[in-house]
């Protein structure tokens, strides 16, 4: 059964990956195809290529650079080789990014999850809600994103939908005051893992920043050790806007993993690379599709396989 589930959700991140596969791979298949001789002119276009996917610059000139160099040895014998080299360098820099969760089967563990409004942070926190519902724990969702009704409302309804209890208080509550009960709760009702959904944006004078450090500090207050995971979730189909949030809120917060949504919507899926080799911070996640199981562990064999296959 399980086999089965990872065959078609194999297939299922083939397909989600199609766009950044028609835009990148095949478009580095049509240069190659029918090269005869490695020249100066395929590793301009295979430059260009790589930049245009957002794999950024120290991956592209890192790769132009050992091909040039095998190819001077006359380690290449054919242009096709270049595609192996692509495909072992972005595996390379993609394992040292597999680093799944690993929850505890006794105790809280908290999760506080940030990011900018609309890359998809509620619907993964209900998605991963489900999930580990699935392994097992026993789950509790906070909705510390006071600042906006829909938030609430929106983490309510995946609360139904999985089956979790919530916490939560009237729109424009103290976020800090929803955690506090949250992490007593937690511990009350023996709660393991605990999913602390944030603001992407205030409505107020007040620094998100600072208030998304409050929040940090009363669950550290309240709970030794707390926040055991902070973990920012990106909109792949932002591009480089990703990279940039991404550098932003581990400057103001320190992350400690990410979660990548939205892959399925870009030809741009090539930034994962970039923000891996940029952030050296673990990729929890990834998401490539609608589906309640469409947020998957991130396995970099298995993603790089999908984009070439």
């Amino acid at each position: 059964m399980e086999n089965n589930s990872n065959t078609s959700f194999f297939n299922r991140l083939k397909e989600g990956l199609s766009k950044t596969r028609k835009g990148f791979v095949k478009n580095v298949d049509e240069m190659i195809f029918g090269e005869k001789i490695i020249s100066r002119n395929l590793f301009e276009d295979l430059e260009e290529a790589l930049i245009m996917a957002d794999l950024g610059p120290v991956f592209t000139t890192q790769l132009v650079e050992e091909m040039k160099y095998r190819a001077k040895r006359k380690e290449l014998e054919h242009p096709d080789a270049l595609k192996q080299i692509l495909k072992d360098h972005m595996q390379d820099i993609l394992k040292d990014s597999d680093v799944p969760l690993d929850i505890p089967g006794d105790g809280v563990y908290t999760i506080m999850v940030l990011g900018v409004n609309g890359t998809g942070k509620t619907t993964t926190i209900g998605k991963m809600a489900h999930q580990f519902k699935k392994a097992g724990h026993s789950v509790l969702l906070v909705a510390a994103d006071t600042f906006r009704a829909a938030a609430i409302e929106q983490l309510e309804i995946w609360s139904q939908r999985v089956k979790v209890p919530i916490i939560k208080q009237k729109m424009g509550a103290d976020p800090s005051a929803v955690v506090y009960d949250a992490v007593h709760a937690a511990k009350a009702r023996a709660a393991n893992v605990v999913i602390i959904d944030t603001a992407g944006r205030l409505h107020t004078q007040t620094n998100l920043m600072e208030e998304l450090k409050k929040i940090k500090r009363i669950m550290g207050r309240e709970q030794e050790g707390a926040p055991h995971e902070t973990l920012l979730v990106l909109d792949a189909t932002t591009g480089q806007n990703a990279v940039s949030q991404a550098k932003m809120f581990n400057e103001g917060i320190g992350i400690s993993g990410l979660v990548l949504t939205k892959l399925d919507g870009t030809a741009k899926g090539g930034i994962i690379v970039r923000i891996a080799q940029e952030m050296k911070i673990p990729i929890r996640y990834i998401g490539i599709g609608e589906k309640i199981d469409d947020l998957r562990v991130f396995n970099s064999e298995e993603f790089v396989e999908a984009l070439f296959q």
